[in-house]
């Protein structure tokens, strides 16, 4: 693969770098600010480089035919377009977001599921778009994302090869070349057998781009696997309890799980070392008891 280097904020991402950590807070803070900051908290804390949200404009994202639908929910039975619009931050709370990160200093961003939330988030100076798997076939977006400038991460979940082609063909139209396409299985959680994390070395080699993965497996294993692939971003959702109420919560890491994972890829990836062949002091000695 070409050397390509993207920045996001000031971290420089490669095929040799130690993955960027996102932890996808996403709806999982319920519409409550507080249990944001406790989640920002607890990525800062756990040395990841980033918290991210998900902006919808709920009108025009939510499918007509799931608008009336009655959900139950902590606040009572009411039609799913108004539990949406319940927990969906807006100007306030991003502010907030955006004061938080930056007294840390932390990264933050967001993924738009609409052109009008994408336009809100251009508001702010976000190290990147993060367009979800459910919008990785709208062109529209695409390019929209590309022109703003920002780097553009794209989930592949849920794509055919041949849609994956036309997505990355789009990015190629339309950016300067700061993409990466993240590697996805969009199950929640996702069972072990069907995360095929030999993706990403295909992702890699086919379209000769950085690879990230966004994972929603239940476990750690298969996160440190694809930073041992090469990975250069992990994304996983974060929430601070499985017990909480909401759709994403038991695909989630809960804080202590967040402290394990970035651990044990930093240790991983200590392990593979530079593949060039060396003796080091401590074999040097034991050369010269057994050899002489």
């Amino acid at each position: 693969m070409a050397n390509k280097t993207i920045k996001l904020g000031n971290y420089i991402v490669n095929e040799n770098s130690a993955p960027y950590m996102i932890a996808e807070i996403g709806i999982n803070h319920n519409g409550d600010i507080q249990i944001a900051k406790k989640l920002m908290d607890a990525a800062f804390a756990c040395e990841w480089d980033c918290v991210k949200y998900q902006k919808r404009t709920p009108d025009i994202a939510v499918p007509e035919a799931q608008k009336s639908v009655l959900r139950e929910t902590p606040w009572g039975t009411m039609p799913y377009i108004d539990y949406k619009k319940k927990i969906e931050f807006e100007t306030d709370e991003y502010n907030t977001i955006d004061e938080y990160c930056k007294l840390k200093p932390m990264d933050w961003s967001a993924s738009p599921w609409d052109i009008p939330s994408l336009e809100f988030l251009l508001q702010y100076d976000v190290p990147f778009i993060k367009i979800p798997s459910a919008l990785n076939t709208n062109k529209e977006m695409i390019k929209k994302a590309c022109e703003s400038g920002k780097p553009v991460i794209v989930s592949e979940g849920m794509s055919e090869l041949k849609e994956m082609d036309e997505t990355v063909s789009w990015l190629e139209d339309y950016s300067n070349g700061d993409y990466i396409i993240c590697h996805t299985n969009s199950s929640y959680p996702s069972p072990n057998n069907e995360l095929n994390l030999r993706l990403i070395n295909t992702i890699r080699e086919r379209y000769n781009c950085l690879v990230g993965y966004s994972g929603h497996e239940s476990n750690l294993e298969p996160s440190v696997i694809a930073a041992v692939l090469g990975a250069c971003v992990i994304e996983r959702h974060v929430t601070l309890s499985h017990d909480m109420w909401g759709s994403d919560q038991k695909a989630s890491l809960e804080v202590q799980a967040m402290s394990l994972l970035k651990k044990r890829i930093v240790s991983a990836l200590e392990t593979l070392g530079d593949g060039e062949k060396r003796l080091y002091d401590t074999e040097l000695k034991k050369r010269k008891e057994l050899r002489g």
